[in-house]
């Protein structure tokens, strides 16, 4: 059990949120992003842009702040730990949206990028009083982010070549999966149940933000 909720929570590192939200959008609309299918070149190369920026190159970050003294260990099990983390993941996923805000990709995945960056400042704020679960963060984020592209694009199915699938069904798979999140969090001994909740609600709360003050 121990390694499957390992599993899960490697899985759902919230540094994927962003790539994991792209890869539904263009599964679901492609032509909204300039293509006939996601496995066009120019969706590749967008999936892989975004994968760099938003996973890889923070990732990079802070694993050289543990040989730099600059983290304790990488579990970021103290509050302390937390902090350098969450500037470069914010500064990179703010460089993002304002990439984004170019018309490079559709408003609605655009303004996600946002979310992605309130959700972290609020969390680093959080985070001053309490250790909130970062992975309840994104799971938050992720299922309300669902939960408008349904809204947005009524009529669009995940299509993953093999089968298609409504956004519906999508939704309630990804409820499905956070609960899973926050309890494999709650299962290592990692968060509270309280962290895991907060993290839900910054979550969700970011996205709904932007939904309503931002244009889509």
């Amino acid at each position: 059990m121990k390694k499957i909720a390992t599993f899960i929570s490697i899985i759902s590192h919230p540094l994927l949120v962003l790539t994991y939200t792209l890869l539904l959008m263009i599964a679901s609309n492609p032509f909204a992003f300039g293509v006939r299918q996601m496995t066009d070149k120019r969706g590749i190369l967008l999936l892989i842009s975004v994968f760099t920026t938003s996973f890889m190159i923070p990732a990079l970050g802070i694993l050289l702040m543990k040989p730099l003294g600059l983290i304790q260990s990488l579990k970021m099990e103290n509050k302390q730990d937390r902090i350098g983390p969450f500037i470069i993941c914010g500064v990179f996923y703010l460089w993002l949206f304002q990439n984004f805000r170019t018309g490079v990709v559709p408003p609605l995945f655009a303004n996600f990028s946002l979310a992605v960056t309130i959700g972290l400042f609020l969390a680093f704020l959080v985070n001053l009083f309490a250790r909130i679960s970062l992975h309840a963060v994104g799971m938050g984020a992720l299922a309300l982010m669902v939960l408008m592209v349904a809204f947005s694009w009524p009529g669009h199915l995940l299509d993953l070549g093999f089968v298609q699938l409504s956004l519906t069904a999508v939704l309630a798979f990804i409820i499905i999966i956070a609960g899973l999140v926050g309890y494999s969090r709650l299962y290592l001994g990692v968060h509270k149940l309280p962290d895991i909740w907060q993290g839900y609600a910054i979550g969700a709360f970011s996205v709904l933000i932007t939904g309503l003050f931002m244009p889509y």
